[in-house]
């Protein structure tokens, strides 16, 4: 078990923002976690597990302990005519996963490619892409109640899968579980999902592969989204949200081209980024925090010198113009610490 004190959260979170925890504890395995969970002054503190930290604005520096999991490998449980099932650590870089899957010939996350992450985020993020959503090849989630220390198997119906929630994300669930190992079922014969506009253009005239499916995700994502490793950002801000029918008939009468997306017979679900860029809000700046030119979903610290209170004024600010026009309130798919 790694402990450090004084440390800098530079490298554990995409924004770039320098803010620094009081201690910070990484763990490698079952056992060290569970002598964790045992310290008594562990349970005095101020604590937080995080994984890349592509999720995270951190308003300022953290006054007690970040816990990180490096709880890493993929290994294969199962097997049968249709499916394999594999089992990766909750520390596993998440695009490490996808390639692995892809370069397998298993087929189910190859639309979830260069989604920054860990395995253990997946799970409680139920990440989504391209038409895809993690939850449709989750099998099992393996975890420990922190304030028991119990070892819990979820089931994928356990898990409470929805748009960007699970059970992990739900009030009263919130940091109860550790996450230590996802058990995922991925396909022998692929069933491939290209509905997606840009996707499916494509491969208009040449071969559906795994792996074109991939380079082909990677380039859109890489064309629209900047890089977190050149300039900091946590991909999307905010979650599409969805609205009723009625308010999206009465939109509609105003704005034709506004893009919509059946969720059931009472909601609707709206591209969050379609409506900041329809409030003009491209370039909007707060500090050195602003608005991505290229995709307004994005938030960016653009100088590389923004704050955590920049990012989150800034957000605020858009989440108040959007209301003001469209009276749908965007909610942040980030978490603020």
């Amino acid at each position: 078990m790694r402990i450090e004190q004084n440390y800098s959260l530079l490298k554990h979170n995409t924004f770039h923002l320098e803010v620094k925890t009081k201690y910070f504890v990484e763990y490698d395995n079952e056992s060290a976690l569970e002598k964790l969970l045992c310290d008594e002054y562990f349970f005095t503190q101020q604590f937080l597990h995080i994984g890349q930290g592509s999720n995270l604005l951190f308003l300022g520096d953290f006054d007690g302990i970040i816990v990180h999991s490096a709880i890493r490998g993929i290994e294969k449980t199962g097997e049968d005519r249709e499916y394999v099932w594999l089992r990766a650590g909750a520390g596993t870089d998440w695009d490490t996963f996808v390639k692995h899957c892809v370069d397998a010939g298993l087929g189910g996350v190859e639309n979830l490619s260069l989604i920054p992450g860990e395995v253990g985020a997946s799970a409680v993020q139920n990440i989504g892409a391209y038409g895809v959503e993690v939850s449709g090849v989750i099998e099992q989630v393996h975890a420990i109640n922190i304030e028991t220390g119990q070892k819990r198997c979820f089931t994928n119906a356990d898990c409470n899968y929805s748009y960007r929630q699970s059970f992990f994300k739900e009030a009263g669930n919130i940091g109860k579980y550790y996450i230590t190992h996802v058990i995922y079922r991925l396909r022998k014969r692929p069933e491939y999902r290209l509905e997606y506009g840009n996707l499916h253009e494509q491969f208009a005239d040449k071969p559906v592969t795994l792996s074109a499916v991939r380079e082909a995700v990677i380039g859109i994502r890489r064309r629209k989204l900047p890089d977190p490793q050149v300039t900091g950002n946590a991909g999307s801000f905010f979650v599409n949200p969805c609205i009723s029918t009625r308010l999206c008939k009465e939109l509609q009468e105003q704005y034709p081209d506004m893009p919509h997306f059946p969720v059931d017979e009472e909601y609707i679900k709206i591209p969050a980024a379609w409506l900041i860029d329809r409030c003009g809000l491209k370039g909007l700046q707060s500090g050195g925090a602003a608005v991505h030119m290229h995709q307004p979903l994005v938030i960016v610290n653009q100088s590389g010198l923004a704050t955590g209170q920049d990012i989150a004024h800034l957000a605020g600010e858009i989440c108040r113009r959007v209301k003001d026009r469209f009276s749908i309130e965007l909610q942040p798919e980030v978490n603020y610490i």
